[in-house]
């Protein structure tokens, strides 16, 4: 049974354990204030798409760099074999499952900016890929946030998404972004229960892909669903949000959150979010006890993957 916590236990649990957790009230004594710049949510969903006529194309895949500035890259490719994408920067890289119908993916560019290489990878056997598309390109980002501003394959939504229409209607009467922050984490906390037969499903299996207007329409999902959905309902109203995924104490069992950038300040009870830094917040911990033995106690995180 869901456990209705108050949005103050979620942050307060997740939040202290990375160091942002604070004093227990505002200085005027009120433990509801919040804090952070004047919020107006954004009225559009600024959502690029595969250009195939900007896109590199060789062996049955297209990669597509023209809107790496916007902090993404896409990528399609055909074959009877399993694809790969590879996103690789530095010493850095990601890979991603890629359909291998043509389905296009847009990825983000998370690592900064710099020099990157892109390569859509072909399966040969076993754990064996080949190259068969690749191309490069040098990355200047409009601003370091707006990989988390915008849509990808792991926080999919549009102008249309009802969650996208949900989240502005909570946030109508914010008056600052933490007040649009809360109420987007008190709507989850409250409507979305801990899906503990999916979590089982799921925990033998790789390459699951959220889809957060279903977890909406449900209203459960696992701690994955949870974080691509608050990323979702966050990011569409302005809120620069960071799907993150890694491992969460006692027994490092893999585990999904979410980080929010907010100017300013937020108090409220026993937690803070600290100005100008990114600080995690773990709702599926507030929504539901059951959710624990899949997601660790929520003490100790360490991060690996940025979305």
């Amino acid at each position: 049974m869901r456990i209705a916590a108050p949005l103050a236990l979620v942050l307060a649990l997740s939040l202290t354990a990375c160091g942002g957790g604070g004093g227990g009230s505002d200085a005027g004594g009120n433990s509801d204030s919040t804090s952070g710049a004047d919020f107006t949510a954004t009225s559009k969903v600024d959502s690029p798409s595969f250009d195939e006529a900007a896109a590199v194309e060789q062996n049955d895949g297209a990669i597509d760099t023209s809107n790496v500035s916007k902090g993404l890259v896409f990528a399609e490719a055909t074959s009877g074999s399993r694809l790969k994408f590879l996103v690789e920067s530095g010493d850095m890289s990601y890979n991603y499952d890629l359909p291998n119908d043509g389905t296009p993916i847009a990825c983000p560019i998370n690592m900064g900016n710099g020099s990157y290489s892109f390569s859509i990878m072909r399966n040969t056997g076993g754990n064996s890929y080949v190259e068969t598309t690749s191309t490069t390109a040098d990355v200047t980002l409009e601003s370091e946030f707006i990989p988390f501003t915008q849509p990808n394959m792991y926080c999919n939504y549009s102008d249309s998404s009802a969650c996208v229409t949900k989240a502005r209607e909570i946030v109508a009467d914010a008056q600052n972004q933490g007040d649009a922050v809360r109420a987007v984490c008190s709507y989850i906390v409250d409507n979305v229960d801990y899906d503990v037969d999916k979590a089982k499903e799921l925990s033998s299996t790789t390459g699951y892909v959220p889809n957060p207007d279903e977890t909406f329409s449900t209203n459960k999902g696992i701690c994955f669903d949870y974080a691509s959905l608050g990323a979702a309902m966050l990011r569409s109203v302005g809120i620069p949000t960071k799907i993150v995924t890694g491992y969460v104490s006692p027994e490092d069992l893999y585990h999904a959150w979410i980080s929010v950038y907010i100017d300013g300040s937020w108090t409220s009870a026993k937690f803070s979010v600290n100005p100008q830094s990114w600080s995690r917040v773990d709702l599926t911990f507030g929504a539901d006890s059951e959710s624990t033995g899949f997601v660790g106690d929520g003490k100790t995180y360490t991060e690996r993957y940025v979305y």
